[in-house]
């Protein structure tokens, strides 16, 4: 069975690796895969993003994610089941629910409050290593879902919402919803949000960013631009991104994710 793993840990701290210990103790068969540890400390947005974007690609098994601001609050530990049979293990604060929905959505889920299978004691800190990673594990061992605690109800379960964009006749006011380590910035804004605009490659689009216009030409690949430029095309992912041929678009631009960026087709 293979076990998908994303967090926002990070890779200078020992967090990843003790995760992998407990689930090597506990599941020495299983095959983890690290998605990323690299997602932005209490970004459960980007992270449910990318697990969404990812898991497509993954094989079916057992999904680990831990973006978890709300460690040691009221906040529940969850375990899932989707649609398509795929498990996902982690807290209920929304991370999951993008990932199961595209697999049809969550058939069932459980509170993770079965002592049996955590460590313990648990710290009120580290559920990733207590909580998360041994459910994990013993769900990819072969554990039965319902073992590990009583049903929620899917309807119950928190989410986060994906900020639409304000789509007018030549202006959308997008947002800046993740930006990765070559400073891509990938928006909001989808090709059916452009639906009626003609943006084929070469087009010439005006942005404002925090309050300073630039020029970004609508592209297929960076190679398409010269060095330096600015570029607007559509990422493996489907989304509008903008970056700098070799540069950094977030760097250029001034923005994070969350950041407000207006696009006017109009202005060529």
């Amino acid at each position: 069975m293979v076990i998908t793993f994303l967090t926002d840990f990070g890779l200078q701290d020992d967090f990843v690796g003790t995760c992998h210990g407990v689930i090597a103790t506990i599941a020495p068969e299983a095959r983890v895969i690290d998605v990323t540890h690299g997602i932005r400390p209490g970004h459960v947005l980007q992270g449910a993003l990318v697990l969404a974007n990812t898991l497509p690609y993954m094989p079916a098994g057992v999904h680990l994610a831990v973006v978890d601001p709300g460690v040691g609050s009221g906040r529940r530990a969850l375990a899932l089941r989707d649609r398509d049979g795929r498990l996902h293990v982690g807290p209920d604060n929304g991370l999951l629910l993008p990932a199961a929905e595209r697999f049809g959505g969550v058939a069932e889920a459980h509170e993770l409050a079965n002592s049996d299978y955590s460590l313990q004691p648990v710290s009120r800190t580290f559920h990733g290593r207590d909580l998360f990673s041994p459910a994990a594990a013993h769900l990819a061992a072969g554990l039965a879902l319902e073992e590990l605690g009583p049903p929620v109800d899917p309807d119950e379960l928190v989410r986060v919402e994906l900020p639409p964009p304000e789509v007018g006749h030549n202006r959308i006011r997008a947002i800046a919803l993740v930006v990765d380590r070559f400073g891509n910035v990938a928006l909001n804004v989808r090709r059916e949000h452009l639906e009626g605009v003609e943006l084929t490659a070469g087009t010439r689009v005006e942005l404002t960013s925090r309050g300073d216009r630039f020029y970004a030409v609508s592209a297929r690949t960076f190679a398409d631009a010269p060095r330096g430029s600015l570029i607007l095309y559509e990422d493996s992912y489907g989304s509008l991104a903008l970056a700098v041929s070799r540069g950094s678009a977030a760097q250029l631009l001034r923005v994070e994710e969350g950041s407000e960026i207006v696009l006017d087709l109009a202005a060529r």
